[in-house]
């Protein structure tokens, strides 16, 4: 019986540690394997064709073989791609963002760009991709079409120069408007400096006769009326002095402090001014090597052919425009400031043109007409744009020598009317002030510099120099030489 009782009490210890521990572990030769549920959802690889490869995945960086135990590795991202960092719901596959310009995704097993590789530099605003390359002539190209290639190239040159020019304008006016603020406000701190001296006296003053009665207790108590007036004429002076010290303070302070808000402004507004002419003359050289390396690439028969094209177009040109009438054909004399506007233009012929001059040993088209009214005794905004902007228009039958004819939708090319259906301009870069037909270009109208201005009853035309005609092409092309921008470091010709 006490065997029995032994052997019933055995059996429940047995069951009781069953029940608390559990079932023994069989025995497993290796480590756990991974399962699913222990890995995290962000680090599950989606299978790809580089999967089955050994080795280091191209499109992870991650080594395929999985590390033992419970702990599930993190994929690397390849140069170019952007791991997220949130964590995606259970059940969601990962993936990696790609950088710009990468153009895959790692779940793809796409490789990004080789390490080290140098990211594109920026372009200038409103410049095209494209516009970095060097323009060449495509095979078989016309030579009407290769000069309508180099003719928008040339334009789109001379409006980026404009541009420079209008920037240069706005910036050497801001210059001139932050010395005035930096002069007033100097006057300013010094008047201010002045009146908080005056106060401070006054201030002293008022607490040195703090003691006793104020003036105005002892004029009532005193028993001499006279006195009793003058002091009171006294008191009175006395406060309309301090309370005049207080105003000019309080005004001073304000003019002051207007004054440093507009000098901060006019200093914000000329380093924008300055970023925005870098980048206009970075688009200039652009488009001037482009046209550098077009011409580079055509022969001498090729030349020859555009020349001959060029001079074609615009006889035809000037044909028309003479035969629609719209041209005055009495021929009209010019006012006294016209007429020395005019001298002056024709001593410049065969000078170089070169973007953003405007003399005296160079010139672009509008520093020629802005520098040859102002030895007029006229001045005339700088760039081709604000001369048809702001001087009063006059239609092409009325054209006067010394008046300025304007070319092109946007206003980019501006010449100087001599007479007879002629203009002096400076083309182009490349090429040298000279006299073209007034049709070389696409006319947009003319405008009158001195619209107030007398005619002359006579006048004697200054004498053209024999090659004034022959001085390279008219209008966006020439054979002489390539174009060479102004230097970087010459204030007076980048101007």
């Amino acid at each position: 019986m006490i065997t029995l009782s032994c052997r019933l009490l055995r059996a429940a210890c047995i069951a009781a540690v069953f029940v608390t521990v559990g079932p023994l572990p069989a025995t497993h030769a290796g480590p756990l394997p991974d399962t699913p549920s222990q890995a995290s959802p962000a680090t599950r690889k989606s299978p790809g064709p580089a999967d089955a490869a050994p080795g280091r995945n191209p499109g992870t960086g991650a080594s395929p073989t999985p590390s033992p135990g419970p702990r599930a590795t993190t994929a690397t991202p390849s140069p170019g791609t952007r791991a997220t960092t949130a964590t995606p719901d259970p059940g969601t596959r990962a993936t990696t963002t790609p950088s710009p310009g990468s153009g895959a995704t790692a779940a793809a097993g796409s490789t990004g760009p080789a390490d080290g590789a140098a990211a594109p530099s920026p372009l200038p605003a409103g410049a095209a991709p494209s516009d970095g390359v060097t323009a060449r002539p495509g095979p078989g190209q016309s030579v009407g079409a290769l000069l309508a290639q180099l003719q928008g190239l040339y334009r789109q040159a001379e409006e980026a120069t404009e541009a420079f020019n209008a920037t240069e304008v706005a910036l050497k006016a801001g210059q001139d408007e932050e010395r005035r603020l930096g002069s007033e406000l100097g006057k300013a701190r010094t008047a201010l400096g002045a009146e908080k001296a005056a106060a401070g006296r006054m201030a002293r003053e008022q607490y040195e006769h703090s003691v006793g009665l104020s003036p105005y207790a002892r004029m009532l108590l005193t028993g001499d009326a006279r006195a009793a007036l003058d002091q009171r004429r006294l008191a009175a002076r006395e406060g309309a002095r301090r309370a005049g010290v207080l105003a000019r303070l309080t005004r001073n302070v304000h003019r002051a402090d207007l004054l440093a808000a507009a000098a901060r402004k006019s200093l914000d507004a000329r380093q924008t001014l300055t970023a925005q002419r870098k980048l206009h003359k970075q688009q200039v050289d652009l488009k001037l090597k482009q046209v550098e390396g077009m011409l580079a690439s055509l022969s001498a028969e090729q030349l020859a052919r555009l020349g001959e094209r060029e001079a074609a177009d615009t006889a035809t040109a000037q044909r028309e425009l003479l035969g629609s009438g719209r041209l005055a054909t009495t021929p009209r004399t010019p006012t006294a400031a016209g007429g020395a506007a005019l001298t002056y233009a024709t001593e410049q012929i065969g000078k170089p043109y070169v973007w953003g001059a405007e003399g005296p040993g160079s010139f672009d088209c509008s520093g020629l007409t802005s520098q040859a009214w102002a030895h007029a005794g006229r001045s005339i905004p700088r760039t081709s744009q604000e001369q048809w902007a702001q001087l009063p228009r006059v239609p092409l039958d009325e054209l006067r020598p010394g008046d300025l004819v304007v070319y092109f939708p946007t206003a980019t090319h501006v010449a100087l009317y001599v007479g007879d259906g002629k203009v002096i301009q400076a083309p182009r870069p490349g090429a040298k002030v000279k006299v073209s037909p007034i049709a070389a270009n696409p006319l947009l109208g003319a405008v009158r510099p001195d619209p107030d201005g007398t005619p002359l009853t006579e006048f004697t035309a200054p004498a053209l120099p024999a090659t004034a005609s022959t001085e390279g092409g008219d209008a966006g092309y020439s054979s002489e030489g390539a174009p060479a921008a102004a230097p970087a470091d010459d204030e007076t010709s980048a101007r």
